[in-house]
């Protein structure tokens, strides 16, 4: 059985990018954060399945809980990067987005006692007019990203992308690795989990990827929050339907879908999957 990479975006709900212009960056500090008990959730529910998995996880986080990043790597995990204070990359200059990933990796590698060798945009927000972010990425160290999504979407995605790994500067140097994307009617369908995995039922999402798998031969990249495995949150006033809809929908029922998952396919780190097979 083809293994897939597992991944979560370690962030809280009120740094997701959709509640940027509600949640200042600067009332993060007085908001009850719920990241612990998420992760425990998690954490608790790939132990059950015996998986290691690909935390990508940010330096404001880790800054405020180091003894859970501790555990991520205790626990076999990968602890990779999801920059420092959940800035898209398309709203940096180069030179803030240089500092923002060498802070976010130094920091993580000093808690965590490993490499960091992966990095993942906030809202996978590297796409045709930043690409310079990737030459960036490798100067500070990394080894690669998983930012690119080849889809369109009104926040981010590079739809004329190529659909699996992929070194933008030649056969050596960063590896990027898309998120999963299933070929359909010439279009990219997002296949790869967030939103559209608590949108959608089950068995497409299923489906989707293991198509992904038996028609391409490829390992899927999926990826959820923890966040999302959390009904209970505080809920946000004044933001528009659409943020809503995108935010709150089928949070319930994520946890049931995310065990069914790791019962049905067969799941990795990052690195083990692509890395070895890169090198």
């Amino acid at each position: 059985m083809l293994k897939n990479a597992m991944t979560i975006d370690v962030e809280d709900y009120f740094q997701v990018s959709a509640f940027a212009n509600h949640i200042p960056r600067e009332d993060w500090e007085a908001l009850p954060c719920r990241i612990e008990r998420n992760m425990e959730l998690i954490l608790s529910l790939l132990d059950a399945h015996d998986i290691r998995a690909t935390f990508f996880t940010l330096g404001w986080i880790a800054e405020r809980y180091p003894a859970m990043v501790k555990r991520i790597v205790e626990n076999g995990h990968e602890l990779a990067s999801h920059g420092s204070s959940h800035f898209r990359v398309s709203d940096q200059t180069p030179q803030a987005f240089g500092e923002d990933v060498s802070t976010s990796k130094k920091l993580l590698e000093d808690i965590g006692g490993q490499e960091v060798k992966g990095y993942r945009a906030p809202s996978f927000s590297i796409g045709e007019n930043n690409l310079w972010a990737l030459d960036v990425l490798e100067e500070a160290g990394y080894r690669y990203s998983s930012s690119i999504y080849p889809i369109r979407h009104d926040h981010y995605g590079m739809p004329g992308a190529p659909r699996f790994r992929f070194h933008p500067r030649g056969d050596k140097g960063l590896l990027e690795l898309p998120a999963t994307t299933l070929s359909l009617f010439n279009r990219n369908l997002p296949a790869a989990g967030g939103g559209y995995f608590r949108l959608l039922p089950y068995p497409l999402s299923r489906w989707m990827m293991e198509r992904v798998n038996r028609e391409d031969r490829q390992p899927c990249i999926f990826y959820f929050h923890p966040w999302e495995l959390d009904p209970e949150q505080p809920r946000q006033k004044n933001i528009g339907f659409r943020t809503r809809f995108r935010h709150y929908t089928n949070l319930s029922r994520m946890e049931g879908k995310i065990r069914r998952l790791l019962g049905d396919f067969s799941w990795g780190r990052m690195d083990s999957i692509f890395l070895e097979q890169d090198s």
